[in-house]
């Protein structure tokens, strides 16, 4: 049954008119009746806090973000960000349906002008601190992951994803230009003629053709997800800290730069990693056949 026929009642969409308009997007507002959680965002500690492991948790609403959810969002990315023994950070979805649908559009209608401008003030401030994160950080996509869900997935590193995800972009059919990250990341994940059909008709993509066109890395059963992305953290936290922020800076400075001045950018890291503690004890475990134990990022 599609999500939008799920609630009836005066404020929800259905199929009255007899409309299959919104029938290949399987969410709709959410109810209006249930309690919502102590958080909306929470953070667990994982492998004596080297892995933060940080939830969307509205699973009721398909994980939609509302104010209050953005506003803690950013909190806790910024706590991370200052949090040296964190290495590495994985963002998911709680639940079984969805990673997130984007805003909710319930807390939406009724907004003045004003309210809206200044939740997308909120929201821009919530991108663009997982953006500028300098630890590494990853989306682990269980299930649907629109509009602003999407875009939060695009903001990370890099993106892994259950088999039943999808991902899509629906702005334009509720009469929106998406906004949050996607008419710029979508054209470097996708070929840019798919890019343009997702985000001009808002039909969604599956896991699998995210993963055949390169937008997801890999594709896990949903029970394995978790389980692949903490395997994926673990290999990233035992790596240097500082070699592994230095590399995610290079990619991101360099990124549509001429070539000689990526490649400067690239080589200001190498050489100030070439003069760093942790190569000498990397190189160091490496012939003695042990584990390294690297020192704290340098910030």
């Amino acid at each position: 049954m599609n999500s939008l026929d799920r609630e009836e009642g005066p404020d929800v969409a259905t199929n009255s008119t007899g409309t299959d308009r919104w029938s290949a997007l399987d969410f709709g507002p959410p109810p209006s009746d249930l309690a919502e959680p102590d958080s909306p965002v929470l953070v667990d500690y994982l492998s004596d806090g080297r892995i933060a492991l940080i939830t969307l948790n509205r699973p009721h609403a398909d994980n939609a973000i509302t104010t209050e959810m953005g506003a803690r969002l950013t909190e806790i990315v910024e706590t991370v960000a200052v949090r040296p023994a964190v290495l590495v950070v994985i963002l998911t979805g709680a639940g079984e349906r969805a990673f997130s649908v984007g805003s909710d559009l319930r807390q939406r209608k009724g907004m003045t002008k004003e309210d809206w401008l200044r939740q997308r003030q909120d929201f821009d401030r919530t991108l663009y601190t997982v953006r500028q994160l300098r630890k590494p950080i990853f989306a682990a996509v269980n299930g649907i992951a629109y509009g602003g869900g999407s875009e939060l997935a695009q903001s990370t590193d890099f993106i892994i994803a259950s088999d039943n995800a999808t991902f899509g972009q629906p702005e334009a059919m509720l009469g929106l230009a998406a906004g949050g990250g996607s008419p710029v990341f979508l054209p470097k994940l996708l070929p840019r003629g798919k890019a343009l059909q997702m985000l001009m008709t808002g039909d969604p993509i599956t896991a699998q053709e995210a993963h055949r066109l390169g937008m997801v890395n890999e594709i896990h059963p949903p029970a394995e997800l978790m389980g692949a992305a903490r395997r994926i953290a673990e290999k990233i936290a035992s790596n240097s800290p500082t070699a592994v922020q230095a590399v995610k800076r290079a990619v991101h400075l360099g990124e549509g730069q001429p070539v000689e001045q990526a490649i400067a950018i690239m080589m200001d890291a190498h050489w100030r990693s070439a003069v760093h503690p942790d190569r000498v004890e990397g190189i160091g475990a490496f012939n003695e056949g042990r584990e390294p134990t690297f020192q704290d990022p340098d910030y």
